[in-house]
């Protein structure tokens, strides 16, 4: 079991490619760049709307962008946004279940935090430390130390070549429609 799934890798890659790009990115683009499943992405982006993350833009040149810098949108917001705030580990207070107990679990037994739940929640804690402490900033600069030069140019067409493609697909809707 994985405590984040697919919902926030998704979103944190698309998000990747929202950093830089000046123009609104519709969510089946970015669904299709990335070989993901646009539905999916189509019902994770409005939640980082929601939290003040993204703006949205209708229309044909419509999508989404950050509502802020990248740099001060740190990893365990969005991930807060998509996933809510779990917790790391859900306590069953298993230390008073002892059978030699008979169901009267003795005081020192269950005084306190559990030494297995101490050690969980600092670990959750170190995690959301970790997570605050990166920025999406951050997260392109990691892409853009691996990627070659090029990528990002050829991304960027991509992109505008998609947006191109909408237009002219809707002009042409018109047309046949009789529509102006």
């Amino acid at each position: 079991m994985s405590l984040y799934g697919a919902s926030t890798e998704y979103v944190l890659h698309s998000l990747l490619w929202l950093v830089d790009n000046p123009e609104p990115v519709s969510s089946l683009d970015l669904a299709e760049l990335q070989n993901i499943p646009a539905a999916f992405v189509a019902k994770l982006l409005p939640r980082l709307e929601k939290a003040g993350l993204l703006a949205a833009s209708e229309g044909m040149k419509g999508g989404y962008t950050l509502a802020r810098p990248a740099s001060e949108i740190s990893v365990l917001t969005v991930v807060d946004a998509v996933e809510g705030e779990k917790s790391l580990f859900n306590c069953q207070e298993i230390r008073g279940r002892c059978a030699l107990f008979a169901q009267q679990p003795p005081q020192w037994a269950t005084q306190g935090v559990c030494g297995i739940h101490a050690v969980m929640l600092r670990a959750e804690q170190a995690m959301r430390r970790e997570l605050a402490q990166t920025s999406l900033a951050d997260l392109v600069q990691s892409v853009r130390d691996k990627a070659p030069p090029p990528f990002f140019g050829e991304a960027h067409s991509w992109f505008d070549e998609r947006i191109q493609t909408r237009r002219t697909s809707k002009v042409r809707q018109r047309r046949r429609s009789g529509t102006p």
